[in-house]
């Protein structure tokens, strides 16, 4: 039976995952949330994980009174010990730089990681990377789209790299609420606007960042350290219909697309138990009607208008601080707009100004790394831009 922990359990990938692990009997070792302890107590219950974690010493407190046959910890600390956890494979589906942290020290015991996490590779992508080489563990993506292009490579077989046989990959991207948006349009957008995904239930802040296509940007460079490629081999299309989740164009001209139905339940399962297509459980598969969806179309993204993509391309190219600034500034930057200190247009003009002022300097570890995120992170709480 195969051990996992989940960090983020009660957000929206850590429980379809819950949802996947119960449907094929997998053992839940330990959990990691934020604050929703209601929620988390719900999991203990069902799944009687040893160990959970929890973001404060309060709520640490409550439930270790009220379940003392689990080990109930804390913080950050907290999140490292999930991270580290006896378990075969770390499920990360936690939201932001936090999840840095425990992805490397969970690489650095030997765990398998299925990521949902993409502030870990867009800041720490050589850190990680290298980790997973000397570890020999395997990093298998959970993002429907990195799971897609994970997908379409696995009909390679030959003897030479996929870097060699790959032309490019195609990334998909559904283009958010404000598809077709003229810059003057998206001066006035509100937050609730903003928060209506046409194809995808999320959490707040990769909702914004779909609607700023700031997501996809972020998907960008996550791509380049997955599958080894230049940015050169990376080509977004927006997809109104969200059916390809990408796809892989090789040498030969072929192209091979993942498709199916928006459902992030798919992804994880083939994370959580690769090498296996497993069900989703009865009654919980969904399946794609070609006839009545009718047609799949494709539109070159505005560089122009959604500027936060054209910013994650070129912060990647810069390289050195330039991605970890890119990710902290717009993680800032996204939570004042939901507490309504900004506008939305102001995410990408701020962090537009953020970017020009920045000194790059070269990062050699999790500690530089880490160092840079608070420091940009300070600024911008100040709005200083």
């Amino acid at each position: 039976m195969k051990k996992i922990s989940i960090l983020g359990s009660t957000g929206s990938i850590g429980r379809q995952g819950l949802e996947v692990i119960k449907s094929n009997g997998e053992k839940v070792v330990a959990l990691a949330c934020g604050s929703n302890i209601e929620i988390l107590s719900k999991q203990i219950e069902t799944f009687k994980p040893e160990l959970v974690s929890v973001s404060t010493e309060e709520n640490a407190n409550l439930l270790a009174t009220k379940y003392p046959s689990v080990e109930v910890v804390w913080g950050r600390e907290g999140l490292i010990a999930v991270a580290e956890s006896e378990a075969d494979i770390l499920l990360n589906g936690i939201m932001g730089m936090v999840g840095l942290e425990p992805t490397y020290r969970a690489i650095l015991k030997g765990r398998d990681i299925a990521l949902a996490n993409k502030e870990t590779l867009v800041a720490g992508g050589n850190l990680i990377m290298d980790a997973v080489k000397r570890n020999g563990v395997r990093l298998l993506p959970v993002d429907s789209e990195h799971s897609a292009i994970f997908q379409a490579l696995n009909s390679y077989s030959g003897t030479r790299s996929t870097s060699e046989v790959i032309r490019r990959v195609i990334l998909t991207a559904s283009g958010g609420p404000f598809r077709g948006y003229s810059k003057e349009e998206l001066e006035n957008v509100t937050l609730e606007e903003a928060l209506n995904h046409p194809n995808w239930s999320m959490g707040k802040k990769i909702t914004v960042d779909s609607a700023t296509m700031m997501n996809k940007g972020l998907e960008v460079i996550e791509a380049k350290w997955l599958f080894d490629l230049d940015l050169s081999q990376i080509d977004v299309h927006v997809h109104p219909e969200s059916i390809i989740h990408s796809a892989v164009e090789f040498v030969d001209g072929g192209i091979i697309a993942q498709m199916g139905v928006p459902d992030m339940k798919v992804p994880i399962a083939y994370a959580l138990n690769y090498g296996e297509r497993v069900s989703l459980g009865e009654g919980k598969t969904q399946y794609t009607d070609l006839f009545e969806i009718g047609r799949l179309t494709f539109e070159k993204p505005d560089f122009s208008t959604f500027r936060c993509l054209a910013m994650a391309f070129a912060a990647s190219e810069e390289g050195k601080s330039y991605p970890v600034v890119l990710n902290s500034a717009n993680e800032e930057l996204v939570n004042l707009f939901l507490k309504g200190e900004i506008r939305f247009i102001d995410i990408q003009n701020n962090l537009q100004n953020v970017l020009e002022k920045h000194q790059p300097v070269e990062l050699s570890g999790l500690e530089d790394i880490l160092a840079m995120d608070q420091e940009v992170r300070t600024k911008v709480r100040r709005k200083i831009w």
